[in-house]
């Protein structure tokens, strides 16, 4: 079986498979106001938009396993989200979850079956990656242990390298309001260093208290203080900074992800910062 592969089959069987359950762990007003953040006015119509992808691209991952023909679609995205919400908006909420479920398990059974040959097409690996892997970051309202260490384990390792293959790094740069690779890893590695020493904070010294940083100050900071070191020293410090990070995650008990500040920390510094500052685009 193919890395990839067995990722993918982790994700619906892991992050997927307990993603409701994480969500009730929250106060109903505070699982109200990230689902509302998210754009949706009910949590189950986030969930038939994620359905309603699944079941789209499943169509088409098998086709292109099985090298079958199939309809190419331009989408508007606007457009297939409302129809999504709309045909399960008055379904029975035990009958929509079951059929949620289903839909997970059934998509796990045939991407398992697929030859492990046909995981190397681009476009498969593509769909799989935005309906599965990326669309799990996207639609983070409740951190896992899980997705934390496979962005930290899978997207950050690879960072240096998918940025090195960009064919216009300057203009990227500029994008992400740098000048530099080393300035952009060291921004990268102050917030990991910050978030990690709140995190523990919270998590391992009663009372523990801290103010909350001027955001474009602690940025300039950063960025003046990496710009200065070569290349190879703010490489090495930030393979030094992402193992800290994964050995964190690592050893956290399973309560500091149901606390909402470090499970905020965790997902704001691992999870959104990859996609905020992805090399993808």
């Amino acid at each position: 079986m193919t890395s990839f592969k067995q990722r993918t089959l982790d994700f619906l069987d892991i992050e997927w498979a307990t993603y409701i359950e994480r969500f009730n762990r929250w106060p109903a007003d505070v699982g109200l106001k990230r689902v509302n953040e998210q754009g949706y006015p009910r949590f189950r119509d986030m969930l038939a938009h994620v359905l309603a992808w699944w079941e789209e691209g499943m169509e088409i991952i098998l086709a292109i396993a099985e090298e079958r023909e199939y309809a190419r679609k331009k989408y508007d995205f606007d457009a297939f989200n409302a129809e999504a919400i709309e045909k399960y908006k008055d379904w029975d909420e035990a009958e929509f979850l079951s059929h949620f479920e289903k839909t997970r398990q059934d998509a796990a059974a045939r991407l398992r079956s697929i030859s492990d040959a046909a995981w190397e097409n681009r476009r498969l690996r593509t769909w799989v990656n935005g309906i599965f892997i990326h669309h799990a970051r996207e639609h983070l309202v409740a951190s896992s242990r899980f997705l934390m260490l496979d962005t930290l384990e899978n997207e950050w390792r690879t960072y240096i390298a998918d940025i090195e293959k960009l064919e216009d790094q300057n203009t990227f740069f500029k994008q992400q309001g740098v000048e530099s690779l080393r300035e952009l890893l060291g921004h990268v590695i102050g917030w990991w260093e910050e978030g990690g020493r709140i995190i523990k904070g919270i998590v391992y010294q009663p009372g523990f208290d801290w103010e909350d940083l001027d955001t474009d100050a602690f940025n300039a900071e950063l960025i003046e203080k990496y710009k200065k070191l070569s290349d190879a020293e703010v490489r090495k410090e930030y393979e030094s900074a992402r193992l800290d990070m994964i050995r964190l995650v690592k050893e956290l008990p399973e309560e500091a992800f149901t606390n909402a500040t470090v499970e905020s920390w965790l997902a704001a510094d691992v999870a959104g910062h990859f996609d905020e500052h992805a090399a993808n685009g």
